[in-house]
This record gives C-alpha cells, structure tokens and sequence, in this order.
C-alpha cells in the first residue's frame, strides 16, 4: 500500500488489513472448489488427474484474483468507519 493518495493526499496510516483478506479469500474460494469437487466426484467420478486438471487452475483464479479486490474492501470500510486500534482509557471517578 502506498503512504498516501497521489490525487487527494489521504494518509494511508490508518489502513491495516493485516490477513484479513487472506481469511476471506482462502475461506470463500475453499467453499467454491470443494464444493464444486464434490459434485463433480460425485456425478462423473472422474479419475484423479482429471481433478488435478480442472480444481489446481480455480484454486489459482478463485484465490489471487479477488485478494487485491478484498484487501481494497478492507481498507476502504476501514476509512468509512474512521476504524482504530484498541486503546484502553481509564474512567474517570464520578
């Protein structure tokens, strides 16, 4: 991530995505695939080369192409929500 915006100068300090968008990806990419596996071995069993063949290319698509897609997300509902690290204040007494 840059420092800051080249067109508006927002300072990007606040943005930390950290693996949030790996989570998510591994997660929602992991749910397409498997289940798409299963269906497929389910119906045609297929033999193992032909699961090589068709789930290591969408493994590939569904994991790198939206990561870049999710982390802008993040950062973005980041900055709409003014988001910022936990901080602990003490009360004061009444």
């Amino acid at each position: 991530l840059r420092p800051a915006c080249e067109k508006c100068g927002l300072d990007y300090a606040f943005a930390d995505s950290g693996d949030g968008p790996a989570v998510f990806v591994i997660l929602i990419g992991g749910f397409i695939v498997v289940f798409a596996a299963m269906l497929t071995e389910i119906a045609y069993q297929p033999p193992y080369w032909v699961h090589a063949a068709l789930w290591l290319p969408l493994i590939i698509i569904v994991t790198i192409v939206p990561l870049r897609l999710i982390k802008g997300l993040l950062i973005a509902l980041q900055y709409h929500h003014s988001a910022a690290p936990g901080q602990l204040v003490k009360k004061s007494d009444p």
